[in-house]
């Protein structure tokens, strides 16, 4: 198993598409310290995995988990706000992740800008 293609943000911040709780050990070998789901629990139905299995699985790997999900097409003031706290408070570097990787990379520049 490999990691998806990630797509840095900045020098400490990357974005990857939908990550199973198997990757979390990867997440880790890669040298990241922190991981944020930015996609709902069954926002891609049943086999979507779910939050609590993602974050047992990061814990478990030694990374901090956070769980801010947010809608693909909005994302509101307080979402990006709570996305630039994580961002300046968990440990670097962070991979944020959603399905495709693109609302976590559009969080990324709502939150440096705001």
């Amino acid at each position: 198993m490999s990691l998806p293609p990630l797509q840095p943000l900045s020098a400490h911040v990357s974005a990857a598409p939908q990550l199973e709780a198997s990757a979390m050990t990867l997440v880790a070998q890669a040298g990241f310290k922190s991981v944020i789901n930015n996609r709902p629990d069954h926002e891609g139905g049943a086999d979507q995995p779910t939050s609590a299995a993602i974050e047992a699985a990061a814990l478990a790997a030694g990374l901090s988990y956070r769980h801010l999900p947010v809608a693909p097409g909005y994302q509101s003031p307080d979402e990006i706000a709570r996305f630039r706290e994580l961002i300046d408070t968990l440990p670097k570097p962070i991979l944020a992740f959603c399905r495709t990787g693109t609302r976590s990379g559009k969080l990324f520049q709502a939150a440096i800008s705001a």
